[in-house]
């Protein structure tokens, strides 16, 4: 990334530098060719449409200004005692985030057993109340049957009461025609 925003640069240098040496050197413009550190600029026959170039872009050396411009970790003296007191400092880091998560996952574990037990409840209650309408309607079936049962031996006593009379006034009959 660093290179193509140096090789943007130098296209910018170059077109500057190129107009600025047309001007004065009209007739060396033909063979001229520019070196930098990192590029070669060579022009190319001249084209209907303008002037063309060929850029060669060359490996950076070891002594240009790119690698003088690499961040290079900064020099200090570290002793012993500082890493160890490093070291320490991120063990005791980790140690408490280690004993957050163990603190989150003991809460998410009581907050389920709370959802459990309250689920549990509420399904015993439902099971509690279907049960008790349930026996509900069983009773009143029951109670229902026995009303419609002593219904019918009502209504079956009566005929009978009524049958005995209607042999009894057969029998008069029978008695008052013979």
């Amino acid at each position: 990334m660093q290179t193509a925003n140096a090789y943007k640069e130098k296209m910018k240098e170059l077109s500057v530098f190129s107009l600025i040496c047309s001007c004065f050197y009209p007739e060396s413009r033909k063979n001229l060719a520019f070196e930098f550190e990192d590029m070669e600029v060579k022009p190319i026959n001249k084209r209907a449409s303008g002037q063309a170039f060929e850029v060669i872009l060359k490996a950076p050396s070891p002594v240009s200004d790119v690698a003088h411009n690499l961040p290079s970790p900064p020099k200090r003296d570290v002793s012993l005692e500082d890493i160890e007191k490093k070291l320490e400092a991120a063990e005791e880091r980790r140690k408490y985030q280690e004993a957050q998560v163990l603190r989150a996952l003991a809460e998410r574990r009581e907050h389920e057993r709370d959802v459990l037990l309250k689920a549990v409840e509420v399904n015993s209650t439902f099971s509690r109340m279907a049960e008790e309408k349930l026996q509900y309607k069983m009773e009143q079936i029951k109670e229902n049957r026995e009303a419609h049962l002593a219904a019918m031996m009502e209504r079956l006593q009566e005929k009978e009461k009524h049958a005995a009379v209607v042999r009894k006034n057969k029998e008069l009959r029978e008695e008052l025609t013979a």
